[in-house]
């Protein structure tokens, strides 16, 4: 495997950043993860703008898009995989030890990995930690992704692929790295970005190429949603068999199916959508 490091390719075994990088010592970076089918990343530009979104909020320097572009297209043909997963990480660099950052240009690594096609429908649990919707980093694609590791963790321990968020008010919220909908009384709707959930690749073209509506949706509302799915940028479009102990259509919802078959064919038919 061929890694992307600030402007080079290196083997694995070499590719390395300093031990005083900021992205390791505080978690002070941003990321992406991009599907990618047979050399082809899906939604590159908007990922690219959300990845300058997130740098721009965390008060990093403006990504370079056509390097990073570059550096993508770079690791794509180095990495020939059926199916991918791209994964962008930009740093605050070569800082002292502590919250301050030093003068060094920030870190780019551009790295692929295999990903696995996600089965037809999950389970997923709900926990008891909340999104902090007035976080510093609230709706920023961040590499503190700690507590995110702890939830999934639990959720794997109850045999589910991803774990749910309220927020501090108690509204519906993310997964740990999911954007989640409901179907209430035949209505599409999804957490609006004021809940703090991150600005989803996958969740935005949901809400343009069906038509979800935004909204602020209590916690309890998965206990009573006829249909709950999840959107990502490796999932897609996955419906929920399972939340908790309650049992729910999965792949025999009709919103659920609708939404898997319009978003295959819209993906297909335009790799790029801007």
């Amino acid at each position: 495997m061929r890694i992307w490091i600030n402007g080079e390719l290196r083997e694995q075994d070499s590719a390395s950043v300093s031990a005083l990088d900021h992205g390791l010592t505080v978690g002070d970076g941003v990321f992406e993860t991009v599907k990618a089918e047979d050399g082809r990343p899906f939604a590159l530009t908007r990922h690219l703008h959300r990845l300058e979104r997130s740098a721009r909020g965390l008060g990093l320097p403006a990504p370079d898009l056509d390097r990073v572009r570059e550096a993508c297209a770079a690791v794509l043909e180095a990495n020939p995989l059926p199916l991918g997963r791209l994964r962008i990480t930009y740093t605050g660099g070569l800082s002292p030890l502590g919250s301050d950052r030093g003068d060094s240009a920030p870190t780019l690594v551009v790295a692929l990995g295999e990903a696995a096609h996600r089965p037809d429908s999950t389970a997923v649990i709900t926990v008891p930690w909340t999104r902090n919707e007035h976080s510093a980093i609230a709706g920023l694609k961040t590499t503190s992704y700690a507590e995110n590791v702890v939830a999934l963790a639990r959720a794997h321990e109850q045999g589910a692929s991803e774990a749910l968020f309220a927020n501090t008010a108690g509204r519906l919220c993310e997964g740990t790295g999911t954007n989640v909908f409901v179907v209430l009384g035949g209505r599409l709707l999804t957490p609006a970005l004021a809940s703090g959930c991150l600005a989803g690749i996958t969740r935005g073209l949901v809400v343009e190429w069906l038509g979800a509506e935004e909204a602020d949706l209590p916690f309890d509302v998965l206990g009573q949603a006829e249909e709950v799915f999840l959107t990502s940028s490796l999932r897609d479009v996955q419906p929920v068999h399972r939340l908790d102990e309650r049992r729910l259509p999965g792949t025999a919802g009709a919103m659920a199916v609708k939404a898997v078959e319009v978003f295959a064919e819209r993906s297909s038919a335009d790799r790029d959508p801007v």
